[in-house]
């Protein structure tokens, strides 16, 4: 990869980025793992953008793919482990490394949630509209109110310990 495709085209979308691998990473090394790999997968991929969207958009898009496959495969070599149930609370720990308190609760919370209502509520937070949520998701723009609304009400009990 080029630096100058990373300076132009990644860089000025790290933000997005980061809060994509964050929401859907439980450490830190993991945290960085995505990251690689969705900067990787936009430079191998940016010959097939083909304007149809913002670049912002496709950015999302790319990154929301590349991290639920990444999860996936992580659930997937969980499940074939000894304790497939087990929490790695030390890993779930190590992700905190960013220092306000209540937006780590924020981040442990959105982990909770389907991998499909991390990527709307992300969506949602990063103030995109709902026809750029549903473009992103690949769905229709009518469901996007009603889902936003239900998401928030998880993360309301979720963030108040009402529910696990």
């Amino acid at each position: 990869m080029s630096t100058d495709f990373y300076i132009t085209s990644i860089l000025p979308y790290a933000n997005i980025i980061i809060k994509i691998c964050r929401a859907y990473s439980n450490s830190q090394e993991d945290f960085e793992d995505y990251y690689q790999e969705v900067c990787l997968q936009i430079w191998r991929s940016k010959d097939n953008f083909k304007g149809k969207s913002n670049w912002s958009t496709w950015i999302y898009r790319l990154s929301l793919n590349v991290c639920m496959t990444l999860a996936k495969k992580e659930r997937k070599r969980k499940e074939r482990s000894f304790y497939p149930n087990a929490i790695d609370q030390e890993s779930i720990e190590e992700n905190n490394v960013f220092s306000d308190k209540s937006l780590n609760q924020l981040y442990d919370a959105i982990r909770k949630l389907s991998e499909v209502d991390r990527a709307i509520i992300l969506l949602y937070l990063d103030e995109l509209s709902y026809q750029e949520i549903a473009k992103v998701i690949g769905t229709n723009t009518n469901n996007i109110g009603v889902r936003i609304k239900r998401i928030k009400n998880r993360l309301k009990k979720l963030l108040d310990g009402k529910n696990n």
